[in-house]
């Protein structure tokens, strides 16, 4: 059996990054590639029915082998890495038995991964930590999920004495760019309920997420000469400014926690003549989600009350609602994937995602689908990691749901 870490630096190499941009499914034909690639390993195992759609999509089964009398539970994970940071060159690196002390990702520039700024690298001393060369992100969101999903099954397959029903297994493109489970064909998977490996510190479970939206601003200016631009310029970038200060200061990300909602500017580009902004609103709780929605356009109306109206215009798009009123109807599955982690030692850490998963809107579309653990930290970025450890367990905890349904 080929051990979940080495089968992680393989994938890590393999440039998967997403293209927001990018109108094709998947947005970029390098998923594809490791999809081909995904699938052979996966007929290697012994996976059965492995498919690979035209839109990227992987899906396979391992049957049985306690006549179907037992659910169908699914496991999820996403082939794609962040479109915010390049997924190639990636050069991952091994810190044996780690002491507690500074990691030196790079010298030039001086790139340390320092306990000092991520005081949770002290919980992994002794460990075995998979690190970044200080150049690009690691890419354990999510290829340590395929990678633990894929050593579960191989593992399921070389021991058939463990009782289990049909296991459905699947491989999502574009998650990251939030389009994960728009042509994911839940009939066609045909799982009773699933599960994503897309969490991150080790014994995360997570069944609760933001309601989520996208707001979209144009603001129309005015450009004439400076010089005599009395009563007469409108200043685009200015009317950008005075529009996000009549967002609430204290919610934006860097102020929030916990259920703590917010709205996030990711993006600004202005000159005089016209100015965009981009802001994604979040919140646990429907009601205040639907408040956030509502501030935000009665801002625009007001900015057009004084400057005009058409001024300002906003277009608001709602992408993904909060799991937990499709998973709380069968809240057994988050009960099964917890006593699988005390199970297999380890303290779970139930707590609601700050984000989204594609199990967010795959139990909208009818697949109850909570999140579990990778082990990762920091994604996205140059200062990401993951402890060997953490990924062999979680495969075991996979493995042990897959028992823990086997017995009901």
């Amino acid at each position: 059996m080929i051990p979940v870490e080495e089968r992680f630096l393989k994938y890590a190499k393999i440039d998967t990054q997403s293209e927001e941009k990018s109108e094709s499914c998947p947005s970029t034909s390098k998923q594809l590639g490791f999809g081909k690639l995904l699938v052979e390993e996966l007929k290697s195992i012994g996976m059965k029915d492995v498919d690979l759609d035209s839109n990227g999509y992987i899906m396979a089964t391992l049957p049985a082998n306690n006549n179907g009398k037992t659910s169908i539970i699914g496991f999820i994970a996403h082939m794609d890495t962040s479109p915010d940071m390049s997924g190639s060159d990636v050069k991952p690196e091994i810190v044996k038995n780690y002491d507690g002390k500074n990691i030196i990702l790079n010298k030039e520039p001086n790139m340390i991964l320092s306990p000092g700024d991520f005081p949770e690298l002290l919980l992994y001393i002794g460990q075995d930590l998979i690190v970044t060369n200080g150049k690009t992100l690691l890419g354990a969101d999510d290829k340590a999920g395929i990678a633990e999903i894929v050593a579960a099954m191989e593992y399921l397959n070389e021991h058939p004495e463990i009782n289990h029903g049909k296991i459905r297994i699947s491989f999502t493109v574009d998650e990251e760019i939030g389009r994960g489970a728009d042509r994911f064909d839940v009939e066609k998977f045909g799982a009773d309920y699933a599960y994503t490996l897309d969490g991150g510190q080790i014994g995360e479970l997570e069944y609760e997420n933001f309601n989520a939206a996208m707001a979209s601003i144009k603001i129309q200016g005015r450009n004439v000469h400076p010089g005599t631009a009395k009563n007469t310029m409108i200043n685009s970038m200015h009317l950008a400014m005075e529009l996000n200060y009549l967002l609430p200061h204290n919610s934006r990300p860097e102020y929030t926690e916990g259920y703590e909602g917010f709205y996030h500017l990711i993006n600004i580009k202005g000159e005089v003549e016209e100015t965009s902004l981009r802001y994604i609103i979040r919140d646990h709780n429907k009601e205040k989600f639907l408040q956030k929605k509502y501030h935000i356009q009665e801002c625009v109306n007001f900015m057009n009350k004084i400057y005009g109206a058409g001024r300002v215009s906003l277009e608001l798009k709602d992408q993904y609602y909060n799991m937990k009123e499709k998973v709380e109807p069968v809240k057994f599955v988050v009960d099964i994937a917890e006593q699988a982690m005390i199970d297999c030692g380890l303290d779970p850490i139930v707590k609601p995602i700050r984000g989204g998963t594609d199990g967010s809107r795959l139990s909208f579309m009818g697949l109850p689908c909570p999140n579990i653990f990778t082990g990762g930290h920091n994604f996205h970025g140059k200062y990401e990691y993951i402890p060997i450890q953490s990924m062999r367990k979680a495969v075991s905890v996979i493995i042990r749901i897959i028992e823990l349904y086997g017995l009901r």
